[in-house]
């Protein structure tokens, strides 16, 4: 009887799999792309991340179109729609955007081509920010709620401390750097900004401050100091925003559209999302069209690959990074290669290592580095390979230096009753021990091995920018630059976005300006159902890669915390710097 309960049960459960499964499959691949349409104004609604590479779907419609949209997504949507005699014009609609200043320079560089084509491109706000109000001054007019508010009022850094908790829970944080700008350890080994730190970060904000002005002015009609003295009474209320110029005029969505597509002379049901744009099928227009690799590299550097509870990896490893620039490399259809960098670091070996395979794919197929938010310290490091490099004014760039923290956790210990004894055999074995501070001796070992790897860097360095290391020092030290002064000190190459990628790439590659261009994303966009059958390399089941504990805890880590815990010398940036 218990086998007989047994086997039904086992039948059932099969059952509803292969239902599910067959559900899945039919919608997958009974979907018909939508048509492309004869005559339609774009909707592009942009909301929270906006995101390099694209993340693992859900192939359901419902929940499929939810995904945001990529980077590359957003630039193809905006310049095949200024070029696209059936596009008549553009509705931005952005919402929470959590992006850096490169992204938001990208989307505001698509609205300014779609406006410049003729077009009219307008901007209806939700309780905007500085970066979705900077997005929509590319925008013939802006829009607002009559009941919303403009959140804008200038920018501001604000950096945490925790040596004063630690001192009390009776931890101490022992932070070595090369660099005297490589202050990644310090809100754990300090309880204030150093003067280093200061210098850096408000050559930062000013920059950021007088470009966000000068973009402003020039949009609004105004003076930057005007706009100045403007943003010093913000934020503002509604009717406050527009008796000051901030927006055109205040309506609601639905007479927004109506508005939108009278200017286009459609009806205000002639509308297609920029999701269901990006599936109809690209139009050559007679013009010949190349494949050229995207490769993402996005997020935390680390030695080993670490899954996400949906099945995509977080972070850039050398297994999986050297995977994709191999395939690259051996695909006959591909005619250059766009390495694209958001990145803030992290470990160095796992950098050098990535760096030899990005050099061994450049010396194959024509290659550009186009730099996103950030690209700095090991993220700088991987754009290394001698090619030309691309950074938007505001990417956060540079860092060249090497830290390493060690956490002493005597004074815990024995506030909990732990007590420890050494027994060691080798003058160093206990020099990462979490039960004493480093001697004197220690100190001079480890940074004997800081300074090997920081040499290291700036030759590495020196070779990609064609320069000495000795050249390379005065500008490296571990601080951070933005794009726009990176160029002046001659650490990236030219500032823009994709589009001036994509020029230099043509011209390395030998393609004629008329040549199409189809970007090949690496990775692909995948599915929970492609993640489901897909079986994985046994190479990813190392630390991090597993179902540890050690891999479920770096899920759920905030950006930047997991080359920390994994330990060694890092390469990564010295804070993470948010500018709202």
């Amino acid at each position: 009887m218990k086998k007989f309960l047994l086997g039904i049960l086992a039948g059932l459960v099969i059952a509803v799999v292969t239902g599910i499964v067959l559900t899945f499959a039919a919608v997958k691949f009974a979907r018909r792309p939508p048509e492309p349409p004869k005559e339609a104004w774009l909707s592009l609604r942009l909301e929270g991340d906006l995101p390099e590479a694209p993340e693992v779907g859900v192939p359901l419609p419902a929940l499929e179109d939810k995904s945001p949209l990529t980077v590359a997504e957003v630039w193809s949507v905006l310049r095949r729609a200024a070029r696209d005699p059936k596009i008549k014009g553009v509705l931005f609609k952005p919402r929470g955007l959590s992006v850096g200043w490169g992204k938001v320079e990208e989307i505001r560089q698509g609205l300014e081509l779609v406006r410049k084509s003729g077009k009219p491109v307008y901007a209806w706000l939700t309780s905007p920010g500085t970066k979705e109000y900077y997005a929509a001054t590319a925008a013939d007019r802006i829009y607002l709620s009559p009941e919303d508010l403009v959140d804008l009022k200038g920018l501001r850094v604000e950096a945490a401390y925790y040596k004063g908790t630690l001192d009390k829970l009776g931890v101490e944080v022992e932070v070595e750097h090369i660099g005297k700008y490589k202050d990644a350890g310090d809100s754990y080994s300090r309880s204030s900004m150093s003067p280093e730190t200061k210098e850096s970060l408000n050559a930062v904000l000013d920059e950021l401050y007088f470009r966000l002005c000068s973009t402003i002015g020039q949009s609004r009609h105004m003076t930057p100091e005007q706009v100045r003295t403007l943003l010093d009474d913000g934020p503002f209320l509604a009717p406050n925003a527009k008796s000051r110029g901030l927006v055109d005029e205040l309506n609601y969505e639905s007479t927004v559209q109506q508005q939108l597509a009278s200017a286009a002379h459609l009806s205000e049901s002639q509308s297609i999302s920029a999701r269901d744009y990006l599936k109809t099928m690209p139009e050559s227009g007679g013009r010949k069209v190349k494949n050229i690799a995207y490769l993402v590299a996005q997020g935390d550097i680390v030695r080993g690959p670490i899954a996400s509870l949906l099945g995509d990896e977080r972070g850039i490893n050398p297994q999986t990074m050297g995977r994709q620039l191999r395939q690259i490399g051996n695909d006959p259809t591909i005619r250059g290669v766009i390495l694209r960098i958001d990145s803030p670091g992290g470990d160095a070996i796992a950098s050098d290592e990535i760096l030899d395979e990005v050099k061994k794919l450049s010396r194959k197929k024509p290659m550009v580095i186009s730099m996103s938010d950030v690209a700095a310290s090991g993220g700088y490091y991987i754009a290394m390979s001698g090619d030309p490099v691309v950074a938007y004014p505001g990417t956060l760039t540079g860092s060249i230096g090497v830290i390493y923290g060690k956490v002493n956790l005597k004074g815990l210990y024995a506030k909990i009753g732990v007590s420890k004894e050494i027994l060691k055999r080798g003058r160093f074995a206990d020099i990462d021990s979490d039960f004493q501070s480093l001697t004197p001796e220690g100190r001079a070992k480890l940074r004997e091995s800081l300074q090997f790897i920081y040499d290291g860097f700036l030759k590495k360095v020196g070779e990609g920018r064609h320069k000495k290391p000795s050249e390379i020092d005065p500008v490296a030290q571990g601080r951070v630059w933005l794009g726009v002064h990176a160029q002046q000190q001659g650490l990236v190459d030219e500032l823009g976005g994709l589009d001036r990628a994509v020029a230099l790439l043509k011209k390395k590659a030998d393609l004629s300006e008329t040549d199409g261009i189809r970007l090949v994303p690496y990775p692909a966009r995948r599915t929970w159902w492609d993640e489901l059958f897909t079986k994985k390399d046994g190479a990813e089941s190392g630390w991090g890669g597993g179902e540890g504990e050690a891999s479920m805890l770096l899920r759920q880590l905030p950006a930047g915390v997991a080359p920390w815990l994994q330990g060694g010398v890092l390469r990564v940036m010295p804070f993470s710097i948010q500018i709202r």
